[in-house]
């Protein structure tokens, strides 16, 4: 039998990143500025019409990824295995904290992005933690 904890976990982060997701898709100007701030914002559309098209199809194609991973998360919420959820959970911690990593590793050295880092490491961080305290609860009620 599964965990519920399992279930709500996965709902959240699929909640969180089908919303992200959409968001990037068909609000990118928006949310680029929500996240960077105007000044930013405005330098990441690029210079050029060439240039802008690219970043936007690639904001777009970025979206629809995070949309298909909530969506997979959604789905993944329903498994009732504790050996694929305990898995599944120690892969999705070693997945947040490659990502604060490359962010404190490479997105720091860029100009228009290194004011960022700080904040999205810390969210990174919390979304691995929240895999974290499910995968302690988990080992704490197995071996209770």
């Amino acid at each position: 039998m599964g965990s519920s904890g399992f279930f709500v976990i996965c709902l959240l982060h699929s909640i969180v990143a089908l919303t992200c997701g959409a968001l990037m898709m068909f609000y990118q100007d928006e949310i680029s500025v929500v996240g960077h701030g105007t000044e930013t914002a405005s330098k990441l559309l690029g210079s050029t019409p060439h240039d802008q098209l690219l970043i936007k199809t690639s904001d777009s194609f970025a979206g629809l990824l995070l949309f298909v991973i909530g969506f997979l998360l959604f789905m993944v919420a329903f498994v009732k295995d504790r050996e694929f959820q305990s898995f599944f959970a120690k892969g999705c911690v070693l997945l947040h904290v490659s990502v604060s990593l490359w962010r404190v590793y490479f997105e720091r050295k860029l100009e228009d992005l290194a004011h960022d880092w700080p904040r999205q490491v810390v969210g990174d961080i919390a979304l691995a933690l929240s895999w974290v305290f499910f995968l302690v609860y988990s080992w704490r009620e197995k071996y209770d």
